[in-house]
């Protein structure tokens, strides 16, 4: 017998598709989640179900749809290539129990996935994941699970198509001043790297004096030229778009559209971390937002020292919003994100929005009147220079221990010269030193990479800083 591939890892299962990402494989989580939905006691408020622009994203999303009604579940299914936090406010919209969306974010285009909503629209917490798992685990032995034709679970009523993209829009509007950013004569180019984003942006600012831009704006799974995460050096196309026309800025949204990655004015890319400390200044000083903040341990020192500054509380997590969407809600935080590009704000679902961040960025540049490469002067004006990068290395997951266990027994006193003051081991290996720069190392939970980041006061001590960690992996040069 086969042994059970589907693992949910940082944020849903990912797979390959036709190899274990299969319909009998997608058919037993949608079957797990029918499951749990009945065990939380959900069941009767529905479901909602989207997907991506990926290779059959539309046939994996009805043949989850076909298993829940024969489980008796109302299904909301978009019809349409959906981003993901536009299926996370439908959720909460249509008041369902909870959601699923057939996606792969930011992987390579030959993967897919399968990601679970709680019924406020966030990633499944580790408790709802780990219930979730076990009904896979019974039922995927057999391959067990119910089953309806599509044509009359449709007929039946068990199936209602539902266009989220309305609700969203207004939701959106309602929390950013669209209307100055429609006045505001900006000439935005927008990537939305062949992904489920594409047109969400026009949709939304549509109707005034800034110019749009748009970018890999037609479907195709194969995504060409480019992996859709939006982060260097997926992005050079859109630097020399942005570059070429004289743009004001450059917004593009990974595949799902749940991540942002911002260019300047210059066509050079404001880093994921760099953009989570800016929006943060923006709700602290443009809006006035106090509260804490939320933040995984791979976003980077600039928060802290905006926290001081403003005098409002930081808490950081493991990496994944499953950690950081219900310490937000706890908290009643007026942010919370990551360094992959992912952030969530209060008064909206806690979950990461990329439409949303890219529009409150929008609305930094037109309330203090400076272009993106003035916003990061003023913000290193406060809280001084930061720089940051990572590197991925794929690896062998038969190995992981094995490479652990190298990390554990080669734990390092100095990094550049500079004492190594803690080490954090909840999520790989972390190095934090005494002047605040610091070493990651970790596991992606989404793909078999190895990843190393480093932040420090200059590029050049962050470039060493990532030898370092490729010498203690012992991956060379």
């Amino acid at each position: 017998m086969k042994a059970n591939p589907i693992k949910f890892g940082t944020d849903g299962w990912r797979a390959v598709i036709a190899e274990d990402f299969t319909f009998d494989n997608v058919r037993i989580c949608a079957q797990a989640s029918a499951d749990y939905l009945k065990q939380a006691g959900l069941a009767a408020r529905g479901m909602a179900i989207g997907y991506d622009t990926r290779f059959a994203s539309e046939r994996f999303a009805a043949a989850a749809a076909e298993v829940l009604a024969a489980n008796g579940i109302k299904v909301y299914l978009c019809p349409k290539p959906t981003p993901t936090p536009v299926l996370s406010y439908g959720i909460v919209s249509l008041q369902a129990g909870g959601g699923i969306i057939i996606t792969a974010s930011h992987n390579p285009g030959e993967w897919s996935g399968f990601k679970y909503k709680s019924e406020d629209g966030a990633s499944a917490s580790t408790e709802v994941i780990a219930e979730l798992e076990k009904h896979v685990s019974r039922r995927f032995p057999q391959g067990e699970m119910k089953r309806v034709p599509m044509v009359e679970a449709l007929k039946k009523g068990l199936v209602q198509y539902e266009d989220l993209a309305p609700v969203y829009v207004e939701q959106v509007a309602r929390l950013v001043d669209i209307e100055a950013i429609r006045r505001s004569g900006l000439l935005v180019v927008n990537d939305s790297m062949y992904g489920a984003g594409i047109g969400y942006f026009r949709r939304c600012l549509r109707g005034g004096t800034l110019k749009l831009v748009e970018m890999n704006g037609r479907r195709n799974p194969l995504f060409p030229g480019i992996r859709p995460e939006p982060i260097m050096p997926h992005l050079s196309k859109l630097a020399r778009r942005v570059k070429g026309l004289g743009a004001s800025v450059g917004l593009a949204t990974d595949g799902d559209a749940d991540r942002v990655g911002i260019m300047d004015e210059r066509g050079e890319f404001i880093t994921q971390l760099q953009t989570f400390a800016l929006l943060a200044l923006y709700f602290l000083e443009v809006r006035g937002e106090r509260g804490p903040m939320i933040k995984t341990l791979t976003s980077g020192a600039m928060l802290y020292k905006l926290g001081k500054l403003y005098n409002v509380p930081v808490y950081d997590t493991p990496v994944g919003f499953k950690y950081v969407a219900p310490l937000m809600m706890e908290k009643d935080a007026f942010m919370g994100g990551e360094e992959s590009g992912g952030y969530g704000f209060r008064g909206h679902v806690p979950e990461r929005d990329g439409i949303l961040a890219g529009l409150f960025f929008l609305d930094f540049m037109v309330k203090t009147g400076k272009a993106p490469s003035q916003l990061l002067d003023y913000l290193y004006s406060k809280v001084g220079p930061h720089y940051y990068k990572r590197v991925d290395f794929p690896f062998d997951p038969g190995t992981r221990q094995l490479v652990e266990e190298r990390l554990n027994q080669n734990r390092p006193g100095s990094i550049e010269g500079t004492k190594v003051g803690h080490v954090d081991t909840r999520d790989g290996f972390h190095y934090l030193l005494t002047d605040g720069s610091w070493l990651l190392i970790r596991f992606s939970g989404t793909e078999p990479l190895i990843r190393v980041y480093a932040e420090s006061d200059s590029l050049a001590r962050v470039d060493r800083m990532l030898e370092v960690g490729k010498e203690l992996l012992g991956v060379g040069k």
